[in-house]
């Protein structure tokens, strides 16, 4: 069996705020202590299992503590109902095995099931580039933070090869899942967004050591009153060459979106690049199909691509989506440097009939 890569590096972030008194005592169980005894460059599978016992077996809120280094992880099931709050502080590296037959459960590697009052926090890493991972999933969970919080993606999933999201819900002040270079094979399905910035492809492109995306689907999920849907965004001006191909976004719920569809190859926040520059991350095999509700924004549809590798092989098939602000305004769409979409079933407003190229 060929060695699969899957590098979940801070895979998905849990801000599930739990309401605790201050006065309330707080349990602190470190994998590290003599009553457990994890050590770095060590095996600590045993431990770990041992200290999410009595962590989540505490009447009080509890945080249980991976210090800083590097662990061999054969496996963790974070598995409740728990007591009390609970935090799980991430300092270190998890590694996942290189034979995948050495997982404890072949099914999983790194499991979280029916918790609530969940904290995920640490800024380490859970990394499965060592092993042989042929499937993971992530589902029934609620993820959210505030909705003015920054840099507060749901989930984040990068490097990373067949995983499902499904059952999901997502509030949060950022991306409610973004999905970063060498992803492939992820399925992402009945997931509720918002509020949040949509489902997002990138951004791509700031980084020169990237890998290609390609093999998405998102389908039947659900957006309501988030900045953006369903989005794929990369950075202009970056020597890097990349490809984004074969993402089908399917079966989509907007409820008053700002951009409910959109390809943005001019992301720059905080104008921090060359915006003289062109993206040059290749996006093609786009399906956009049977994505139907309200955009809180008259431009419904903006694919804005890049001018130097305009977008290929795109398809709006069964669009219909109304605009839910006032004075009863045209709905739009804005199309730039796509060559030949294919258009099935959508109305002419938003169908790229009239498309702006930069084209010489």
């Amino acid at each position: 069996m060929g060695l699969k890569v899957m590098n979940i590096m801070a895979i998905f972030m849990f801000l599930l705020l739990a309401a605790t008194a201050n006065a309330q005592p707080r349990t602190i169980v470190d994998v590290t202590s003599a009553t457990y005894g994890g050590k770095p460059n060590c095996d600590i599978t045993d431990a770990l299992a041992h200290a999410w016992r009595d962590a989540c077996a505490s009447p009080w809120p509890s945080r249980l503590v991976v210090p800083s280094g590097t662990y061999r992880l054969r496996g963790a099931n974070f598995k409740g109902p728990c007591n009390a709050p609970i935090e799980v502080q991430i300092q270190g590296t998890l590694q996942a095995p290189e034979d995948g037959h050495q997982l404890v459960n072949s099914d999983s590697w790194v499991a979280f099931q029916y918790i609530d009052r969940l904290f995920l926090t640490g800024g380490g890493a859970f990394d499965g580039s060592q092993g042989r991972n042929n499937y993971r999933a992530i589902n029934r969970l609620t993820i959210q933070a505030p909705k003015k919080s920054s840099n507060t993606d749901g989930i984040h999933i990068a490097r990373s090869w067949r995983i499902n999201v499904t059952d999901t819900d997502i509030g949060t002040g950022d991306d409610c899942i973004s999905i970063g270079d060498g992803t492939k094979k992820l399925i992402v399905t009945n997931v509720n967004c918002g509020p949040g910035h949509g489902i997002s492809v990138g951004s791509l492109e700031k980084y020169s050591d990237e890998q290609p995306v390609y093999g998405l689907v998102v389908r039947n999920c659900t957006f309501t009153n988030t900045t953006n849907g369903v989005r794929i965004k990369t950075w202009p001006g970056s020597p890097v060459t990349g490809l984004a191909s074969h993402i089908h976004f399917v079966d989509i719920t907007m409820n008053n979106v700002q951009n409910p569809i959109i390809i943005d190859q001019n992301y720059c926040p905080g104008h921090t690049c060359n915006q003289q520059g062109q993206s040059n991350i290749k996006i093609s095999n786009v399906r956009f199909r049977n994505i139907r509700g309200t955009s809180a924004s008259q431009v419904a549809v903006n694919l804005a691509c890049s001018q130097t590798l305009p977008c290929e092989m795109v398809e709006l098939i069964g669009i219909d989506l109304a605009y839910s602000g006032e004075h009863n305004r045209p709905i739009l769409s804005q199309c730039t440097n796509v060559v030949n979409p294919t258009i099935v079933n959508v109305r002419d407003a938003l169908a790229c009939k009239v498309q702006t190229t930069e084209l010489d």
